[in-house]
């Protein structure tokens, strides 16, 4: 039974075990101030054309919003993000914890826009309310979308029109960098967001991420607020491995093609048999909408998530691909699929 219901259900590329493997029998510092974190902060600052950002790694994506959204903000300030964001969704009320409102707008395809955060600006006019001070978004999206270099550069414009921070959740940055619709590069990341991570979870390491931090006004005591959230990991050398793989020979990049390669053919085939899409399918998300039926069929031969929909007999059914799915998994996955039709 093959696994779409996510992209981080194998343990890693082996390039990442070689290199984690590899540190075995040597000695290292600890909290992240090691050569093989300092080698890959370096790497990552090269490939993003900014040596003085600030790099900063951590082992999972809720941490690392978590700590750095809470350190970004004063006390009296408030995050902009769509209702599909995953700090507004998926990580418990994290944000919101540390006494910071997570402020929601609607957008159908899952993208921020100025036009979104206009009326919130507006509303959020005096002391009586949260301050807006930090703009939210993803790239790939929850819902499988991209964001083109105009939608950043207006973003930025915005932002820094009305005082707002801009900050990048990059769980899935290398499908959302080397999806056919992007002409964002990585480089243009770095100079369009005050702040952004890399995600290495979802894309062939253990458990990584890298933050890296390029406006100099957030960059204070930021280890502080690491060590204060419980983020500081003692054997930091094995986040910073796990990164040097990544970004060694463009490998990220690499990994990121294959997956929306292996997605645009499930694409493909879905539009092939006339079925339609919660969202265009640009990125190694897949939302396709199949009868009720279907789906339960599908249930007893894949696994995958459902998403809800108000449509009586229709489910939409969210197939994720990774680094590890391979042509003979799509092709089952089409074989299987047209058998049950």
């Amino acid at each position: 039974m093959y696994r779409f219901q996510n992209d981080y259900n194998e343990v890693a590329h082996p390039a990442v075990l070689k290199a984690i493997t590899d540190t075995a029998g040597h000695r290292h510092d600890g909290y992240g101030t090691d050569t093989l974190c300092g080698d890959a902060a370096a790497l990552i600052k090269q490939r993003i054309g900014q040596p003085q950002a600030d790099i900063h790694f951590f082992n999972g994506g809720t941490i690392t919003n978590l700590t750095a959204i809470s350190h970004f903000l004063r006390p009296h300030q408030a995050v902009i993000s769509v209702s599909t964001g995953h700090i507004a969704t998926h990580e418990t009320g994290a944000i919101e914890a540390t006494g910071h409102k997570v402020i929601t707008v609607f957008s159908p395809d899952g993208k921020l826009t100025p036009d979104h955060l206009k009326p919130v600006i507006a509303e959020h006019n005096d002391e009586h309310w949260v301050q807006p001070k930090l703009v939210y978004i993803t790239n790939s999206t929850e819902i499988g979308t991209v964001y083109r270099k105009a939608e950043l550069q207006a973003l930025r414009r915005f932002c820094d029109e009305h005082g707002l921070w801009l900050y990048l959740d990059g769980a899935r940055l290398a499908s959302g960098l080397m999806s056919a619709q992007s002409d964002l590069t990585i480089e243009d990341i770095a100079v369009l967001t005050d702040a952004f991570y890399i995600g290495g979870t979802k894309i062939g390491a253990i458990a990584a991420e890298a933050l890296v931090i390029n406006n100099p006004a957030l960059k204070d005591d930021f280890r502080f607020s690491i060590k204060q959230k419980g983020a500081l990991q003692a054997k930091g050398w094995l986040l910073g491995a796990q990164f040097l793989a990544l970004f060694t020979d463009d490998l990220y990049f690499s990994l990121g093609k294959h997956l929306n390669s292996m997605a645009g053919q499930l694409a493909a085939f879905f539009t092939e048999q006339d079925f339609t899409f919660l969202a265009p399918p640009e990125s190694n998300q897949v939302f396709v909408i199949l009868p009720s039926a279907l789906a339960e069929k599908l249930k007893k031969q894949f696994v995958f998530h459902e998403t809800l929909l108000q449509e009586p007999g229709k489910s939409c059914l969210r197939l994720c691909t990774s680094w590890a799915t391979t042509q003979h998994d799509i092709d089952d996955f089409k074989k299987t699929f047209l058998s049950l039709i």
